[in-house]
């Protein structure tokens, strides 16, 4: 197996449960799980509310940002009536073993901030930028051979290790044709996709388009705007038709859904 890669992190962390703040550390440690895309926070016990945790088993209850390997100690997190079930552990790896990890499980701790800004989702990672680029380039989305969306005036988004998404205007979006869904989604770098929309009878095409309607600040020309997924749709940009690339939304079991 190989080595758990780890990096010191001047951020302030802190997780809360309603009010209460459950760890609060100037110490963090980041460290990236074998064959996972995202990395976590792992704390010094001194930085985390000990008096808060109960043994437990219950690591079930954190399946996707749960532990990825061994662990030596599980716990719940126990804060007034509400219990957290597997919410906290120690991973067995010599790299953080004498630190303390909390789940990132949207729906489990209620907030997350790096300094004084939220952070959604899951800790950002310090090798992944992102960039949102007004352009002329010409975009047009179909989907079934039905076009949808065509523009001259969108604003690319350059996101480390994903296809290049096209933020189009409202106007441009044939939103008569889309269906709003119900679905919303969090991301650490963007913030809260609260609308999304399907193409109705289409095959994959069930929330394949969202917008941000309150962007964090460093892709604030996103705001209100529409995207696709490129792997899902037929684009073309500039007259040239784009090969649908291949993500880890690809698949669908990745993509958000609520």
């Amino acid at each position: 197996m190989r080595e758990m890669r780890t990096e010191p992190s001047d951020r302030w962390v802190r997780g809360y449960v309603g009010d209460e703040v459950v760890v609060d550390s100037k110490d963090a440690l980041l460290f990236w799980e074998d064959r996972f895309p995202v990395p976590g926070y792992a704390f010094p016990r001194d930085d985390v509310r000990t008096d808060l945790l109960r043994p437990s088993d219950a690591r079930s209850h954190v399946p996707f940002f749960g532990p990825k390997g061994p662990v030596s100690e599980s716990y719940d997190v126990v804060v007034g009536d509400r219990v957290l079930e597997g919410a906290a552990w120690v991973r067995d790896d010599p790299a953080i073993s004498d630190r303390i990890v909390l789940t990132w499980q949207p729906g489990v701790l209620d907030r997350w901030l790096e300094e004084d800004e939220e952070v959604f989702a899951h800790p950002r990672d310090p090798y992944k930028r992102v960039d949102a680029m007004p352009s002329s380039r010409h975009v047009q989305v179909a989907i079934g051979g039905t076009v949808v969306a065509d523009s001259r005036s969108p604003v690319l988004l350059f996101e480390t290790h994903l296809p290049t998404r096209y933020y189009l205007p409202r106007e441009d979006v044939r939103l008569d044709l889309l269906e709003p869904s119900g679905n919303r989604s969090d991301c650490p770098y963007k913030g809260h996709a609260e609308e999304y929309w399907s193409l109705p009878g289409v095959r994959d095409a069930d929330n394949v388009a969202w917008s941000y309607a309150d962007p964090v600040r460093a892709v604030a020309p996103i705001t209100g705007r529409i995207a696709f997924y490129n792997e899902l749709v037929d684009l073309t940009v500039d007259g040239v038709p784009q090969a649908r690339p291949e993500s880890i939304f690809s698949k669908r079991g990745n993509r958000p859904v609520e």
